[in-house]
């Protein structure tokens, strides 16, 4: 898989409701648990006053902070504002969803931090893809640099620094 240089390669499976990572090691892909000891993270990112929270602790936010925890991101990736599935997934969604100003585009409204803020889906993945990172790497413990993509039987080359919050 990965040579010694590159260190170990993962794989993870970014999920509308929930994503893990796997990790080639002995001759066989092992899940890794994330900090909850669960094998699969739900795809959640939920927004407060103070943090930003992914996986197993921003589920736990949806009955106290509904209006700010996302989840079925990946199901905007790519979609118009105006995309019937888009307005009938909105009325499901305790979560705001407004067209970016100018573009037909589908952004996530919240509170974050005392201050409205705005985010693609393609961000609110983003943050749930680094938290799967983090989680290989806590199990691993070393960096990941390389990804290997099970849908097209290829690998990526992860830049070296991981990725932060926003702030």
């Amino acid at each position: 898989m990965a040579s010694k240089s590159e260190g170990p390669a993962i794989g993870i499976d970014l999920g509308t409701a929930y994503s893990c990572v796997g990790v080639w090691q002995d001759g066989h892909v092992e899940i890794i648990a994330n900090d909850q000891g669960n094998r699969m993270t739900p795809s959640y990112v939920a927004f407060t006053d103070a943090d930003c929270l992914i996986g197993d602790a921003a589920k736990n936010q949806v009955t106290i902070n509904p209006i700010n925890t996302v989840f079925d991101a990946k199901r905007l990736i790519g979609r118009r504002f105006t995309d019937a599935s888009v307005q009938s997934d909105m009325k499901l969604w305790p979560f705001k969803v407004i067209p970016c100003a100018g573009r037909n585009k589908p952004m996530v409204v919240v509170n974050y931090k005392g201050e409205e803020k705005q985010f693609g889906a393609e961000e609110i993945s983003a943050m749930v893809l680094t938290k799967m990172r983090q989680t290989a790497e806590a199990y691993l413990g070393s960096a990941v640099r390389m990804l290997l993509s099970p849908s097209r039987n290829t690998s990526v080359t992860l830049n070296a620094r991981p990725q932060t919050l926003p702030v």
